[in-house]
């Protein structure tokens, strides 16, 4: 079986997906159960923020980290040693005070990160909504099969007591005959 990143699998776990998402008349006669992820394969596409290249992975990682605590952290670190380097200009001050270069740094790396956020969001919402939509689309389709189960247990249940009317008119005739032969025996 094939394996391919599955759009409900937003992490980037890999699980197994049948090239042939619709049973086939083969298949459902011999008892094969249908493919659990036919409603998500359509929106595999969808599985990375960026694309499958090595540049959509990467943005997605750097998107995925200005958000976290460690980003937080290290950069706090990165400008307090800058800023203390550069006020105490012990041996080389590189960036006095008003610390231009560190501005500008943060400027070209908001340049930077604005647009990756923006499209990870984007694309995030895309999965989303296509996640949703293949839910509506599994959640019918098991309403589908609830109805048609209920519908053949109500013509089960209607075949039953029909079978059991007939069984019970049966005995009744059974006794009928069994208390006609029984006094024509008893009369001879």
């Amino acid at each position: 079986m094939p394996y391919r990143c599955s759009a409900a699998a937003t992490s980037g776990t890999i699980i197994p997906v049948s090239t042939n998402p619709e049973p086939t008349a083969a298949s459902a006669d011999s008892g094969e159960e249908a493919n659990p992820y036919r409603h998500i394969e359509g929106h595999a596409h969808l599985h990375g923020a960026f694309g499958d290249d090595v540049f959509g992975a990467i943005a997605e990682r750097i998107a995925l980290f200005f958000g976290t605590p460690t980003y937080i952290i290290v950069q706090t670190i990165i400008v307090i040693i800058w800023v203390s380097l550069n006020a105490i200009g012990v041996a080389f001050a590189w960036d006095v005070y008003p610390f231009v270069f560190l501005n500008l740094a943060f400027s070209l790396q908001a340049a930077y990160a604005a647009p990756l956020i923006l499209l990870a969001q984007t694309r995030q919402a895309e999965r989303e909504r296509h996640a949703e939509v293949a839910a509506t689309d599994h959640r019918e389709e098991v309403a589908n099969q609830h109805k048609e189960m209920l519908m053949e247990n109500t013509h089960l249940t209607k075949e039953t007591q029909a079978l059991t009317e007939k069984v019970r008119a049966l005995t009744e005739e059974i006794k009928t005959l069994t208390q006609q032969v029984s006094a024509s025996l008893n009369r001879s």
